[in-house]
């Protein structure tokens, strides 16, 4: 049987989530086969779960110990990180993790933490965690660096309004994952359809430049918008697809009076980007014409430093893209502690659990 274009073992149709179904000798890895053909390059919630994303020498690892009589040995591991950031990514990892049998302890997500502190600890027979060292690691360094770039973004826009943009600049697979990740490092919202609601929230996004070019006129489309969207979706409306943005802010003010709740600024660098003296401008005219009530949006670029001086110039509320989506991954560890009770660890390390005030029983 097939999941996603690879040859997968389903073991008589046994559920994925049986921990025995999990990769532990090389013969599996020899006998694993991509079928030609394959659309996406993304693994499957099945190879994930089976094992077939973990680095091969756990693999090794398990077969190795399984020969000695080992692989059921009960370790203490705890994952920690290379530098501060805001924890994320903890859903998943207990997913994973949740047919295993292991006991788990961690700090809760949104927290900061500190180089070195124990984000996890997990208790249980290595045979039964062991091939997912991997997996753990990467869900975690990439959650936590995107939520971290997130907080980053929440503190400089203060009490404004921002929403994650970043979904185009990552592969599909793992952009809801990433958006999911800014909302818990302070995002007040996502444009990925899948990041939202994982998130517990609806999407949020008005209109590209591309409805702009076909229809070929700006206040045509932002009238469409209005008679066709229901009350949930704001009217913000782009304003720099063919003429100077506060010619366009005016006539789109005009037109639509109260039920334009705000611009949004995307000017490219071609132009100049957004300045803050543009935003300066269009806040001037907008007020001067009675019309205090439209807000403005700014995308494109944004980093917590422009955000500071945009705001500062009357932006109201932000699009981050590409700060939050490009942010590098935390460097995650996983090291063993504790073997059967007794404190250990490899030389650099010191042996026994680590105290953090923050970790908290999970199962």
């Amino acid at each position: 049987m097939s999941a996603g274009g690879v040859v997968l073992k389903w073991y008589g149709g046994a559920s994925l989530l049986n921990s025995k179904y999990k990769l532990s000798r090389m013969s599996q890895v020899a006998d694993f086969q991509v079928e030609p053909g394959r659309i996406l390059y993304s693994a499957t919630h099945a190879e994930i779960i089976q094992g077939y994303t973990t680095d091969v020498y756990f693999v090794k690892t398990r077969e190795i110990l399984d020969s000695m009589g080992l692989a059921d040995t009960v370790v203490t591991a705890e994952i920690f990180a290379r530098r501060p950031g805001v924890f994320a990514g903890l859903p998943e990892c207990l997913g994973l993790l949740k047919p295993t049998g292991v006991r788990i302890w961690a700090i809760r997500e949104g927290d900061t933490f500190e180089a070195k502190d124990p984000l996890m600890r997990i208790v249980g027979k290595y045979s039964e965690f062991g091939v997912y060292e991997t997996a753990l690691l990467g869900i975690l360094a990439s959650s936590c660096g995107w939520a971290t770039a997130a907080r980053e973004v929440r503190q400089a826009a203060g009490n404004k309004p921002f929403i994650c943009f970043g979904a185009r600049h990552v592969h599909p697979a793992v952009a809801p994952v990433m958006e999911r990740a800014a909302v818990v490092g302070g995002a007040d919202g996502a444009s990925c359809i899948l990041g939202a609601k994982l998130s517990g929230l609806e999407p949020r996004g008005t209109v590209p430049h591309a409805v702009f070019l076909i229809a070929g006129d700006t206040v045509r489309v932002a009238q469409e918008y209005d008679a066709l969207m229901g009350p949930e979706d704001a009217r913000i409306v782009l304003v720099d697809t063919f003429k100077d943005e506060a010619e366009e802010t005016l006539r789109l003010a005009q037109a639509m009076g109260k039920r334009l709740q705000g611009v949004r600024l995307d000017t490219p660098g071609e132009r100049g980007g957004v300045t803050p003296d543009l935003v300066r401008e269009i806040r001037a005219r907008l007020d001067q014409a009675g019309h205090s009530h439209v807000k403005i949006f700014v995308s494109g670029g944004v980093t917590p430093e422009r955000i500071g001086i945009l705001a500062a110039a009357g932006a109201d509320s932000f699009g981050v893209g590409s700060y939050i989506s490009g942010a590098t991954p935390i460097d995650m560890t996983m090291d063993i502690k504790e073997i059967e009770g007794r404190p250990i660890a490899k030389r650099g390390r010191i042996p026994g659990i680590t105290p953090n005030a923050k970790l908290q029983a999970l199962s």
